[in-house]
């Protein structure tokens, strides 16, 4: 049997991520609490990969990137390079759509002090395997960090060295679909920010990159 995109929402793979579920779920009650599904179109053109779901916002909400700094950051990108419709509120029901791209995660549970560790990659990366596989018109993927840069090359099969992860850097690599250019970005968290190691003007220039990419191929 095939692996589905996505996994149930009580998804037995990783123990320790079971386990801090389920403490989770003890203390907030009203939380989604469970692996976090991609959100986007399945005609999505462009796939962003995350690294997990952030402890109070996509495991919150249970959308994700929604509900925290890196979500805010993301979502007011997006939106301004034309890829949303609707206003994003920081809620998983305020509406808002993705216009030719798809959200996902490497990881799709949120991890303890946001870490997941190899295994639950490991585990994890036959679902990402699948939901790019999923995508018939995807071009363009655009990993956000290190961890998930790394989690992309190994679903499709790559060798890392074979894409060196570095910010705005872009690599064409094989995927079920055919060629598709890989884009990586230093993570788009509040640390990342605040640190100055990410700035918003660098960020919007790796998606006027995308943008351009994308513009210049046939729909």
């Amino acid at each position: 049997m095939s692996t589905p995109p996505e996994p149930a929402l009580d998804c037995p793979l990783c123990p320790r991520l079971v386990d801090f579920r389920a403490r989770n779920a003890g203390l907030y009650p009203d939380w989604h609490n469970a692996p976090v599904g991609s959100f986007g179109p399945d005609n999505a053109r462009l796939l962003i990969v995350g690294l997990a779901p952030g402890l109070r916002g996509a495991n919150r909400t249970g959308r994700p990137f929604t509900g925290d700094w890196a979500g805010d950051l993301l979502y007011a990108t997006l939106g301004a390079h034309g890829f949303t419709r609707g206003t994003y509120a920081s809620s998983a029901d305020d509406g808002l759509e993705l216009e030719d791209v798809m959200i996902t995660n490497a990881v799709r549970c949120v991890p303890p002090e946001n870490k997941p560790v190899g295994a639950e990659a490991n585990a994890c990366r036959p679902f990402l395997t699948a939901r790019i596989a999923s995508l018939p018109r995807l071009t363009t993927i655009l990993a956000l960090g290190k961890i998930a840069h790394d989690n992309t090359l190994r679903a499709l099969g790559h060798r890392l060295a074979s894409a060196p992860f570095g910010h705005a850097a872009a690599t064409d690599i094989a995927a079920p679909q055919g060629p598709v250019r890989l884009f990586s970005s230093y993570h788009c968290s509040r640390y990342n920010t605040n640190t100055g190691r990410l700035t918003e003007p660098m960020f919007n220039a790796v998606f006027a990159d995308i943008r351009a990419h994308l513009d210049g191929q046939s729909r």
